[in-house]
């Protein structure tokens, strides 16, 4: 079992700055705030009687801190919206500054919330990176996820059952964001299970038995719950037909394969799936600490050649094999997308142990070196 050495996310705001703060359920958000924000005055709204003193009268959020100096936190704003009215007067009036955390940005855009008009800044948490453990187990990693009550529990398959039925009761009945509770259970079940590859909301439709529009909604749900995200395909193609359907991943690995029901084994297809999922799951976390405007999209042309991950617009491709040696056909892709358009680096990320480099300058490297190399800044 490791441990957590350090957590990525900054957060310096200027006096005159308020700031959301999103991020799944468990990421950590709230401890993060209770070691690094000490001496705010912190409302958690997950506590039974804060909720109902300020869901009954939302202006006691005026009356009390409107002479306030210092920040406010208010945990998991999003249950109840209306407290943004009055956050939005204290800026405004009495230069408050708050920070605003929730785990759902769903019910507040439904609602037509007030997300003050760009008055706040928006930062995101998202599960453990390498930077921030100081083991990194990978068969444990695809196996437990990097939230960080799973990575460092001794059972987190018994962890990871409550966190699936507190997510359901809490994010999904409780905010009353979908009825039909056993169909949304069957599509985290098929969504899982389809995770990484093209989206096709017919297919995931039929085996839920619900209508497309329907599973279309439940992935809306899942992006806006901060449980999962769409990769875009790759668009600056000059010479080939591109697929231009989107991917889908959950925001966790260890999540993804409980709700598939699989235990990837080293050697076989899961295992490949869940290194794939893992490498992802480092560049999200890469893109949203230290470059939340650079892209990552996905190649992949009509006849099937792909390339796994693009990061910026032509910075650097990424295919990624969970073999112990790469062969000449698996360099196909990257090879491929260098007639299509100048990429400045090009590597494949793999389990072999020492790097080398191939024709044409695609780098064949173990996964730690590579995202050793990205954390250090040597693509972008």
């Amino acid at each position: 079992m490791g441990k957590i050495i350090r957590r990525l996310l900054e957060i310096d705001l200027p006096k005159e700055r308020s700031a959301f703060l999103w991020g799944p359920r468990k990421v950590g958000k709230s401890y993060w705030i209770a070691n690094h924000l000490p001496k705010a005055a912190v409302i958690d709204l997950l506590k039974t009687d804060q909720f109902s003193d300020y869901a009954t009268h939302p202006a006691l959020l005026r009356e009390r801190f409107q002479n306030h100096k210092g920040l406010i936190v208010i945990d998991e704003v999003q249950k109840i919206p209306a407290l943004l009215d009055e956050v939005h007067w204290l800026i405004e009036n009495k230069g408050c500054q708050f920070l605003l955390t929730g785990s759902s940005a769903r019910k507040l855009k439904r609602g037509h919330a007030n997300l003050l008009g760009g008055r706040a800044w928006r930062r995101v948490m998202v599960p453990l990176s390498i930077q921030e453990v100081d083991v990194l187990d990978l068969n444990k990693i695809i196996f437990s996820g990097l939230l960080p009550p799973h990575f460092l529990s001794p059972d987190p398959l018994e962890d990871l059952r409550a966190y699936v039925a507190d997510y359901l009761k809490e994010e999904i009945a409780a905010e009353a964001l979908t009825q039909n509770l056993p169909a949304f259970r069957e599509f985290l079940r098929v969504a899982a299970i389809t995770s990484s590859e093209l989206l096709d909301y017919a297919n995931v439709a039929r085996e839920t038995g619900v209508s497309p529009k329907v599973v279309r909604t439940y992935f809306d749900i899942l992006e806006d719950t901060y449980l999962g995200f769409r990769i875009p395909p790759w668009k600056s193609s000059k010479n080939r037909r591109m697929i231009l359907t989107e991917k889908f991943y959950f925001f966790d690995v260890g999540v993804a394969n409980y709700l598939a029901r699989r235990q990837p084994l080293a050697g076989s297809p899961e295992f490949g799936k869940s290194f794939e999922h893992y490498i992802l799951m480092e560049l999200r976390a890469y893109q949203t600490y230290r470059n939340p405007d650079i892209p990552i999209t996905f190649w992949r042309t009509s006849t099937g050649v792909e390339v796994d991950f693009i990061l910026g617009e032509k910075d650097l491709a990424i295919e990624i094999k969970s073999s112990r040696r790469v062969h000449e056909g698996d360099i196909r892709g990257l090879q491929t997308l260098a007639e299509d358009g100048k990429i400045k680096n090009r590597v494949m990320v793999s389990m072999e142990e020492e790097p080398r480099t191939v024709s044409g300058g695609i780098r064949i490297l173990p996964w730690r070196r590579f995202l050793k190399e990205l954390w250090g800044g040597e693509y972008i």
